[in-house]
């Protein structure tokens, strides 16, 4: 079989362009040139993925904390270019955002927590990081995490092994947290975004647009016998069932993640033409 072109393939997934490709993909896709490619943490707390190196271009998703990229090219813009080890999402981030690998121990399990420059909270705050954010931990000091990222309230951190039961009470939590495009964190979240982080959380692993995750996860279910967790495709747009009646969803009708009968949902979103594609079961 022959080299196929870059377009041929999942952009989104494919670290390929006409003039640059990962070096394991040689011999799979055609490009000028094949490099290998350069492991970095994400260290700060959270840093959007890019369809372009411009500050305006869309945003594609968001890396958190200890999340792990492999960088192709850096360009003297301050931009990097690369694959998210996690979901496999392909875009540019600012170099600023990357940092040499550590070992982690550590994730945030609040919605969101402080790290302070020292052991006092009551001074400013070094920065707020997200749910699910990794942290390494070299002491702790009272009720202190010192961490790689500064002082954090050791009750807001579990080991990273630990996993959340119960998906839909992860999703739950963010009721409330503005609606944002390709968000992940309780500053701003979408509907992909929270069934991934819902996930991710009980150590499912999610891809992360809905029509990856209606095509990857589960078993094809029924709107008539709707459990909790099970998972409601629209094009575009997918809901986290917590019983039969009623879904908790980020959406952009009211710009947060709501709670709402299902039917409401149903006959809002058929107004703008959209039917349910699917109900799938984790």
């Amino acid at each position: 079989m022959g080299k196929v072109s870059h377009s041929s393939l999942d952009p989104r997934l494919t670290p390929a362009r006409p003039d640059l490709a990962a070096r394991h993909l040689e011999g799979k896709v055609a490009a000028a040139r094949y490099v290998e490619g350069v492991t970095y943490d994400i260290h700060v707390p959270q840093a959007s993925l890019w369809r372009e190196p411009t500050p305006d271009a869309h945003q594609e998703t968001e890396a958190l904390m200890g999340e792990r990229i492999t960088v192709y090219e850096s360009n003297d813009e301050g931009w990097a270019w690369g694959q998210l080890e996690s979901d496999g999402y392909v875009g540019w981030i600012a170099a600023s955002a990357l940092a040499p690998p550590i070992t982690r121990t550590h994730k945030v399990n609040a919605l969101r927590t402080l790290a302070f420059p020292g052991p006092s909270i009551k001074v400013p705050p070094l920065c707020g990081i997200p749910f699910g954010a990794r942290l390494k931990v070299e002491r702790i000091e009272n009720d202190m995490a010192v961490t790689s990222a500064g002082y954090v309230p050791a009750i807001h951190l579990v080991p990273i092994a630990e996993k959340e039961s119960d998906f839909v009470a992860v999703a739950e939590r963010f009721v409330g947290v503005p609606y944002l495009w390709c968000g992940k964190t309780s500053l701003g979240i979408d509907c992909s975004g929270l069934i991934q982080v819902a996930l991710n959380a009980c150590g499912v692993p999610c891809p992360r647009d809905s029509d990856m995750q209606e095509e990857a996860l589960g078993t094809p279910a029924s709107l008539s016998d709707l459990q909790r967790g099970d998972l409601v495709f629209w094009k575009g747009h997918a809901a986290i069932a917590r019983d039969h009646t009623t879904v908790v969803h980020a959406n952009g009708h009211y710009m947060a993640v709501t709670i709402e009968p299902i039917a409401e949902t149903i006959a809002r979103i058929r107004k703008a033409e959209s039917e349910v594609t699917s109900v799938r079961r984790i």
